[in-house]
């Protein structure tokens, strides 16, 4: 065992140094708090967003726009990939648990069926929505659009 081989005891350093126990310390008097004003008191806690009086950031800049509580988000899943699935896996029936499986919605999701793309295949397709070319090309194809209420 030499010098350069020494490691201190497990756990025995790390811990920050105590504030306030004496100038010996290194950190009496003033515990690193600075003098005077706010922040040098205890029970100081800074607001979220405080920039030291000058104006926040959200206060300087603008708002805009306006977002509806009431919107209902959903899932599009266009003709084309109902298409895809159908030359993929060969099922007629396409419901909400065979899009999750197929990778198109997930489990939560509301899902629309958006008329984008061409539809050969005779399905029945049950979905939350569906425009109304989605509508019109699954039954040209044959098929039924069955909305989920």
């Amino acid at each position: 065992m030499k010098l350069h081989n020494l490691t201190p005891a497990e756990g025995s350093r790390g811990r920050e140094r105590r504030l306030g126990r004496g100038e010996g310390s290194g950190r009496g008097g003033t515990s690193t708090r600075g003098h005077k004003g706010a922040q040098a008191r205890s029970g100081y806690s800074r607001k979220i967003g405080f920039e030291g009086g000058q104006m926040p950031i959200q206060r300087r800049l603008p708002k805009f726009g306006f977002k509806s509580p009431n919107r209902v988000e959903y899932a599009a899943v266009n003709v084309s990939a109902l298409q895809a699935l159908f030359e993929k896996t060969g099922v007629n029936v396409v419901t909400l648990d065979t899009l999750v499986e197929a990778g198109l919605a997930s489990g939560k999701d509301l899902v629309k069926i958006l008329g984008n793309g061409e539809l050969t295949a005779k399905l029945e397709v049950t979905a939350n929505a569906f425009s109304k070319s989605a509508v019109a090309k699954i039954e040209a194809a044959g098929g039924k659009a069955v909305t989920i209420e």
